[in-house]
Formats: structure tokens, sequence, C-alpha cells
């Protein structure tokens, strides 16, 4: 996945929580939890891209972690 591909991504799942919250109906709290974890995978793959270019190593050699990991980063 380039950064652009997972730019992209992060685009779509902003929009899809956007949706949700704007339709003024009672929000499904679950699917917002769960767009908002898939949020934080992508962002975290794509810091982990740009470290690994930083320091002259291969981004593709990056990989998803899971929820729980990139849930609790501070930001």
């Amino acid at each position: 996945m380039t950064d652009e591909e997972i730019l992209q991504q992060i685009r779509t799942l902003v929009n899809e929580e956007h949706e949700l919250r704007s339709t003024g109906e009672r929000v499904d709290e679950e699917q917002i939890a769960s767009l908002d974890a898939a949020l934080d995978q992508c962002w975290d793959l794509l810091r982990q891209r740009r470290a690994h270019r930083e320091f002259g190593l291969d981004a593709s050699q990056t990989s998803v972690r899971d929820v729980g990991t990139v849930e609790h980063y501070e930001q």
C-alpha cells in the first residue's frame, strides 16, 4: 500500500464518519468506534512509513499494527 492509498483510505473513513454524524439521527457508537480505530491504524501505518524513509529504511517493510497497540498512543 502506498502513502497515497493510505491517505485515500483516511479520507474515505473521515467522510464516512462525517456522514454518520451529520444524519441528525442517533449515532451508532460502535460504528464510530470502529471507524476511529481504523483511522488510528491508517495514521500509524503512514507514520511508520514516513519514519522508515527518514532513517533510510524500506517503507514497504511496515505493517498495520493491531488496534490495541495504536489505540493507546498519546497524540
